[in-house]
């Protein structure tokens, strides 16, 4: 069967008999030629939306495609709404009650807060580091400016100060996450770096840009993801290595498990590079703030535990809680 020629609404609501949809939640379903991913199923959650009411947090987020730390398979869908709107009573749904509107737009017939506001619910829920890698992607395409997500800021709303915070170590010269973890371990550890720095010859000429340069040192400390195992990358990245050696540079590539399981290394090749005493305990910094953190099971916990509507026990199969915003 092509379910692509099937005619019909993406989503519906009640118990339609036809193959070509598939249950998403009690009396709501979505056509399944639309996939199984997240994004997918929101249509049909969508119907559960009063019509000023729209997909927010990490929800947006993720419909948006902007960067984001690994998210849990149970994470549930977050909603914004008015306060006399009637609640989705549905399990893994979590609402917001706000005083008026919040300004939405519609990507591939989804209702989803604007950028700015999907940053600020998203602070309502992340710690600081997850909150900056979404912020250094966000700068880095120019889905929005600092300027419009100051302007989102209010001392009675929610999320306000984290937000706040997390822009205060927002770079959006970072070209991906584990680039923006690499530079916030070093800054929470007390490293100035200078990131995307471009590194010349003694005649001007460019041999190279790296991640982050260590200010003060010929030290640069990058990021090499799964493509630099890969045969060509590999010949591209030691004729690279040469030529940083050749300007009297040293490179330092890390991994994924560098930065998440062995950091207090990175911080020991820092202060080599800084020609100071190693002191491990400045470690704590980074790992404090990464045990909160998206990217660590301890922290997936606890975001679970924050976001995860508390259900009444008569009403556990479908009710859903809000919170008021």
């Amino acid at each position: 069967m092509n379910l692509h020629a099937i005619p019909g609404p993406r989503a519906v609501r009640g118990h339609p008999r036809l193959t070509a949809y598939v249950r998403e939640s009690q009396a709501v379903h979505r056509r399944a030629d639309l996939g199984d991913d997240r994004v997918a199923s929101l249509h049909a959650w969508q119907l559960l939306m009063p019509g000023e009411g729209c997909f927010t947090a990490l929800t947006s987020a993720e419909v948006r495609g902007w960067w984001l730390p690994p998210l849990p398979a149970d994470l549930p869908v977050f909603m914004a709404m008015g306060l006399d709107d009637p609640r989705p009573m549905r399990a893994g749904v979590r609402t917001s009650r706000h005083t008026r509107v919040i300004s939405c737009e519609e990507i591939d017939g989804l209702r989803v807060a604007s950028g700015p506001e999907t940053l600020l619910a998203c602070a309502r829920w992340l710690c600081l580091i997850d909150m900056v890698v979404l912020l250094d992607g966000v700068l880095h395409t120019g889905a929005c400016s600092e300027s419009d997500i100051r302007a989102v800021l209010g001392v009675k709303r929610p999320g306000s100060k984290a937000l706040q915070r997390a822009l205060a170590f927002a770079d959006g010269r970072s070209e991906s996450p584990f680039e923006t973890l690499t530079r916030l371990l070093h800054v929470l550890c007390g490293i100035d770096v200078e990131p995307q720095y471009v590194i010349r010859d003694t005649s001007g000429a460019r041999v190279a840009r790296v991640d982050l340069l260590i200010v003060g040192t010929n030290e640069a400390p990058e990021y090499d993801g799964d493509e630099h195992d890969k045969a060509p990358r590999r010949v591209v990245d030691r004729r690279r290595d040469r030529a940083l050696d050749a300007a009297g540079f040293v490179r330092r590539g890390y991994t994924s498990g560098d930065i998440l399981r062995r950091a207090v290394t990175v911080l020991q090749d820092a202060d080599r590079s800084l020609g100071r005493p190693h002191d491990p305990t400045r470690i704590r910094a980074w790992h404090d703030q990464l045990r909160q953190s998206l990217f660590t099971p301890s922290g997936t916990r606890a975001v679970l535990a924050r976001t995860t509507p508390t259900i009444a026990p008569r009403a556990r199969n479908e009710a859903g809680s809000g919170d008021a915003a």
